[in-house]
């Protein structure tokens, strides 16, 4: 679909620590994710050095692209590389003045460090005074740390200039988001329809199959905006689409249902612990793991409140740990080995009994790069969910890739051998 009307944007990431990739840029998606929220087409994130030259080319690119609004994040300290306000003032053809509400703002903040961490702050009042100076005509944003925001006009676009450290920056979208200038710019933006339908269990050939079906049979799919990708081994379908075009969005909805809704388990973007936990209603999960090294059960607890449900985890490593952790037969572990589905229900049964859950998965496996064996390659794990009641569904595939793939990967299959089981039916094969 392209999108020729509504606010489009772009995203400049400023410092040399990501473009070296010391530095995983954070500020990119998650801005990207609140601009689409408010129905802004991101056509573009960037990253630069903190070299002014690079920064101001991609100023002009943004420009040249007709972007209506960017937003940077970087470049605002008090160093001498901490560029980015004065080439966007440049760029915006503003004359850098000194605003004095916010210098005397930066010098409190400063003043309540220096009490606490004990330095004296005329030692770096004039450092951070550079902060306070702001491109003529600019709105400040009250600083989340030491370093003010900006929204500036520049020639028709508006540039919101943002601190780099994620949470600063989180803190002051708000009120960057409040200044005049966004404000009238983002009302021409048009809030986008969305579904964001997750699968489990097929590859991404099949899907690609089906929407081609689809637009065979008549749907429009030109009028939506379609993104499919493998994510964090579930295969996504992202659709977005403006007001006018909810037929097409319902006819490819309910044309992937028919094809592939054995293998969909949510249309609106939940995780699969959150359907995991809506499925438990009343009942909570225990799980006990060895390759995955605790993994799972930190995936169980990523959402507040998750303490309703999840009882609680072991990481049984060691075939001793098995033993005397969960209380897996010693023999067992000898006679099958400790990477076996006897293994698996054994220590499914553990996490039960030790928690007193009414639910528990466990994991075991052979993660690699070494340890690997013809009747048991690397990649080799085994599952078991279980319930107090003795329903259990167990499964033992190969799970290719790296260390960590089959580490993550494993996470993902545990979670939704929960699910089947809580729903009460055989995963497709």
């Amino acid at each position: 679909m392209r999108d020729d009307g509504g606010v489009r944007a772009g995203i400049l990431v400023t410092g040399t620590e990501v473009l070296s990739g010391y530095v995983t840029d954070r500020n990119g998606p998650w801005i990207s994710e609140r601009l689409a929220e408010l129905g802004v087409e991101v056509a573009h994130i960037m990253v630069v050095g903190d070299r002014p030259e690079d920064l101001a080319g991609a100023l002009r690119y943004m420009r040249d692209q007709g972007v209506d609004l960017v937003v940077t994040s970087g470049g605002l300290g008090p160093t001498a590389d901490d560029l980015t306000a004065e080439v966007v003032g440049r760029f915006a053809g503003r004359e850098m003045v000194l605003d004095t509400e916010m210098e005397g703002k930066i010098a409190a903040i400063i003043e309540r460090f220096a009490r606490r961490l004990r330095f004296d702050p005329e030692s770096v009042r004039e450092s951070n005074r550079k902060q306070a100076m702001v491109p003529e005509g600019a709105t400040p944003i009250d600083p989340a740390g030491t370093a003010p925001g900006l929204v500036v006009p520049a020639h028709g676009q508006v540039v919101i200039v943002l601190p780099g450290p994620p949470r600063e920056l989180q803190e002051m979208w708000p009120r960057a988001l409040a200044a005049p200038p966004a404000q009238e710019l983002l009302a021409r933006a048009s809030p986008y329809r969305t579904l964001s339908i997750r699968m489990f269990g097929i590859p991404e050939s099949e899907l690609a199959r089906s929407l081609r079906e689809i637009a065979e049979d008549g749907v429009a799919l030109e009028r939506l905006e379609i993104t499919t990708c493998l994510r964090g081994g579930e295969l996504v379908a992202d659709v977005r689409h403006r007001e006018g075009a909810e037929d097409a969005a319902e006819a490819l909805r309910s044309g992937l249902e028919r094809r592939l809704g054995q293998f969909t388990y949510t249309e609106s973007g939940e995780s699969i612990e959150e359907v995991v936990f809506w499925l438990l209603g009343d009942r909570t999960i225990a799980v006990a793991e060895s390759c995955t090294g605790g993994l799972l059960a930190g995936r169980l607890t990523l959402r507040p409140g998750s303490s309703k449900w999840f009882a609680g985890g072991l990481v049984a490593y060691s075939n001793d740990a098995k033993a005397e952790m969960l209380g897996v037969d010693p023999a067992l572990i000898d006679s099958r080995g400790a990477v076996s589905p006897e293994v698996a229900e054994a220590m499914a049964d553990g996490a039960l009994e030790r928690f007193g859950a009414d639910v528990a998965c466990a994991v075991t496996g052979i993660a690699g790069p070494e340890g690997g064996t013809e009747e048991k390659p690397v990649g080799y794990v085994c599952f078991c969910a279980k319930t107090a009641a003795g329903e259990k569904l167990a499964r033992d595939p190969v799970i290719p890739g790296s260390r960590a793939d089959v580490r993550d990967r494993s996470v993902v299959v545990a979670l939704h051998l929960v699910r089947y089981l809580l729903e009460g039916r055989e995963p497709p094969r």
